[in-house]
């Protein structure tokens, strides 16, 4: 397992983070208990987990995923100083979470407490934003036309950005995280809290995670230039598109309990003619490479310049190895050409 820093934090984390969204509804404690235990083993340092999980979150469910964690830290309590560990406060928008209150520091200090409380632990090593409190083109609002920057009141945003600027940096004084990062945001709301950060005197983000795969690259190169020169950690969320990339949705097939067999929010927007297509096309490239095509879609992924470390989750330990395996896997330059003549018809497969 290679190993990496965490933007400005100094932390040193795995290149694999352990995806954990799945452990609550589709994963059971044992379940994670066993992920948990064999990523360890083979070296993953790097944990991620969200109050909202569960997905897809739900009343019933909700927060279950911290649970999971928490009940196997107090378990083995002696496991906290061995991995880095990352939780978010859910933005606006769902009922069930505070009312569907946006983010503020009112929010962050009972989200924190909370997420806390249920983690059994003291602190966490990086708390994150999951998303902006305003429309930003995230989770299936990346075309052009779906989010419109002349309806948001800037100087209002900007404002509420200073709020939680102010709590983060209230919530490392006192103790209560060593680090803060980003979710789901673009090159503006990384600049405005890099600005922020100057003029309250608060720790700037040390990271943001972000969907970015074969199917949606849209991070690239731009974005993630932004991160690698103002040393933010970049890391890539769904890196195999919710599966997509596996070929396990082609020709319109539904796994039993697979991800898209369940009540998606926002829909199945990925589920794309030349989404298809494209994962037609890196298959074939796998099986030349002799490779899987999880493990092809997550060594590509890697290997991008500027990407610290990549989340990964799975349904079951079989998946976990096979993807961790990918990366180990090093992608020679004809297989990258070749995946370069896809990625060029196809950048965005959704």
């Amino acid at each position: 397992m290679q190993f990496t820093t965490l933007g400005s934090s100094g932390l040193q984390v795995s290149q694999v983070c352990l995806g954990t969204m799945t452990w609550g509804i589709q994963n059971t404690q044992q379940d994670a208990d066993e992920q948990l235990a064999y990523a360890l083993d083979v070296g993953v340092n790097f944990i991620d987990t969200a109050e909202m999980y569960p997905i897809p979150p739900n009343a019933q469910t909700y927060a279950d995923t911290e649970r999971f964690i928490g009940n196997w830290l107090g378990r083995y309590p002696e496991k906290r100083q061995d991995i880095v560990l990352m939780s978010k406060i859910a933005g606006g928008g769902i009922q069930h979470i505070r009312n569907g209150s946006a983010i503020s520091a009112a929010t962050i200090d009972v989200a924190l407490d909370a997420s806390l409380e249920r983690l059994q632990t003291d602190y966490l090593d990086v708390y994150q934003l999951h998303w902006p409190n305003r429309t930003s083109p995230h989770f299936g609002k990346h075309w052009p036309g779906k989010t419109d920057p002349t309806k948001v009141n800037v100087a209002e945003e900007v404002e509420g950005m200073r709020d939680i600027a102010s709590a983060l940096g209230k919530a490392i004084k006192d103790g209560k995280i060593r680090h803060w990062g980003l979710s789901d945001d673009t090159p503006w709301g990384i600049h405005t809290f890099l600005s922020l950060c100057k003029e309250l005197g608060v720790p700037k983000p040390v990271s943001i995670q972000n969907e970015f795969s074969l199917l949606h690259a849209k991070d690239w190169p731009y974005l993630i230039e932004m991160c690698h020169f103002e040393d933010i950690a970049y890391l890539p969320w769904s890196p195999l598109a919710t599966g997509m990339l596996s070929g396990k949705y082609l020709n319109d097939a539904r796994p039993k309990e697979s991800r898209w067999t369940y009540v998606q929010r926002q829909g199945l927007f990925r589920n794309k003619p030349q989404g298809h297509e494209a994962t037609r096309r890196y298959m074939e490239i796998a099986k030349r490479a002799g490779i899987t095509p999880s493990q092809l879609a997550l060594a590509w992924c890697q290997q991008v310049p500027g990407v610290t470390s990549t989340i990964i989750g799975a349904t079951t330990l079989d998946q976990l190895k096979e993807n961790i395996a990918g990366f180990e896997i090093t992608l020679d330059e004809p297989v990258l050409r070749q995946i370069e003549e896809v990625l060029q018809l196809y950048p965005l497969g959704f």
